[in-house]
């Protein structure tokens, strides 16, 4: 039986003359998967004709865009996951769900090799293959781009001799990686960390410049769950989509940065990410009502550690399947509304409201009808600050005499 290997597909250049490079290199079929997102650009349809023509044996697409929204950016709005505190894992997060599409074309074609477009310097070669791995291990890995030095050049030679389907035009000065939650730009002029942005290169983002009315938007949790806007009801695809439209038209979410790389090197990122980053300000400021204080802290350590297991490949690793459960339990009572104005590149909260939070008017009121008895307060402190004042007692004791 002749080798098969799933190939991640795109429908670019790249992608498309890997199916006869990956044939050619090692006599294997080749099943093209390509997964929708939320990317944009070219119908599914046509994508799948192309891996058909570039001769691709099988071609499977898939619209995984709700899977997506649902099962992957969910889950890190509720751990409001920001890696290095600013990047919300857009191109990290839809990895594992385009991975877990490949091993399911793999097993049902019976390929015994999954193949990616990445190179050997990014992060993404790591959460394919780790992501792969974890789920089938028996499965193997190439990357003709990293692999096979399958440079532009050689692909675009490559390309013009099999007369294949694909156009050859002049590449893009920019590195692109887009889906539903956010987008990520990078090489180019930017590789220049003193160069600052220019607005040619945003698409999901309008210049917060600019003047523009403001936009005023109420966003409604249940257990941690975006489910209505302005009142009315929203998938979380849709929230995501329709925050994209309105944070994006006020220039919001847009992120330059220079980032660790889990390779090791320093690399310079521009994201635009307005829905994400909407969501994330919105549900953090409702878990500041509704989450108790010491859940509240230890939950920002589990958050900082769950972005940088998904930043790292390891999305489907025990330890990331754990630190969910915890997260899911701490978003068990964060329900509610909050209030946001969209303006000028900002999403600044200006109301609060839920049936399940700890906030008490009666305890925090210093008006008439405070319910909190401060005459505890004293004896609260002299047992709060006992074991450091015996510790300076000692300290003071011990201390050499004319010291």
């Amino acid at each position: 039986m002749t080798e098969r290997v799933v190939l991640a597909y795109s429908g670019g250049l790249d992608t498309s003359v890997a199916i006869g490079w990956i044939a050619e290199e090692t006599g294997a079929e080749v099943i093209a998967v390509a997964v929708d997102v939320g990317q944009g650009g070219e119908d599914l349809d046509v994508i799948r004709k192309r891996a058909l023509a570039c001769g691709a044996v099988e071609a499977e697409v898939a619209d995984a865009k709700d899977e997506f929204a649902d099962e992957y950016c969910l889950p890190a709005v509720k751990a409001n996951a920001l890696y290095m505190d600013r990047y919300p894992l857009v191109s990290a997060l839809s990895r594992p769900v385009i991975v877990k599409h490949l091993v399911a074309a793999a097993r049902k074609h019976g390929a015994g090799t999954v193949a990616h477009g990445c190179t050997g310097k990014g992060n993404d070669q790591v959460r394919f293959e780790a992501g792969i791995v974890a789920l089938a291990p028996g499965l193997k890995c190439i990357a003709p781009v990293r692999d096979y030095a399958m440079t532009r050049d050689k692909a675009i030679a490559f390309c013009e001799e099999k007369n294949l389907p694909i156009a050859t035009t002049k590449k893009s000065p920019y590195s692109i990686d887009q889906n539903v939650f956010g987008r990520a730009v990078e090489t180019g002029f930017l590789e220049d960390i003193w160069n600052g942005p220019i607005e040619d290169i945003y698409s999901y983002t309008q210049n917060p410049a600019e003047p523009r009315e403001a936009d005023e938007v109420v966003i409604s949790f249940r257990a941690g769950v975006p489910v209505a806007i302005d009142g009315k009801p929203v998938t979380v695809l849709q929230a995501i989509q329709q925050l994209n439209e309105r944070a994006g038209a006020q220039g919001i979410g847009r992120i330059d940065m220079v980032e660790d790389r889990l390779v090791g090197i320093k690399s310079r990122e521009v994201y635009e990410a307005p829905g994400a980053l909407a969501l994330i300000t919105a549900h953090q400021e409702l878990e500041s009502v509704t989450v108790e204080r010491d859940l509240a802290r230890f939950k920002r350590q589990v958050e900082q550690r769950w972005g940088e297991l998904v930043y790292d490949g390891q999305w489907f690793s025990p330890l990331k399947r754990a630190l969910d459960g915890f997260v899911n339990e701490a978003n068990a009572h964060v329900n509610g509304d909050i209030r946001m104005t969209l303006h000028g590149g900002r999403a600044v909260v200006t109301g609060r409201r839920s049936d399940t939070g700890l906030y008490d008017f009666n305890l925090a009121t210093y008006d008439t009808g405070d319910t909190f008895d401060q005459s505890k307060a004293q004896g609260f402190i002299e047992i709060f600050g006992l074991s450091s004042k015996i510790a300076a007692q000692r300290d003071q004791r011990d201390q050499p005499a004319g010291a």
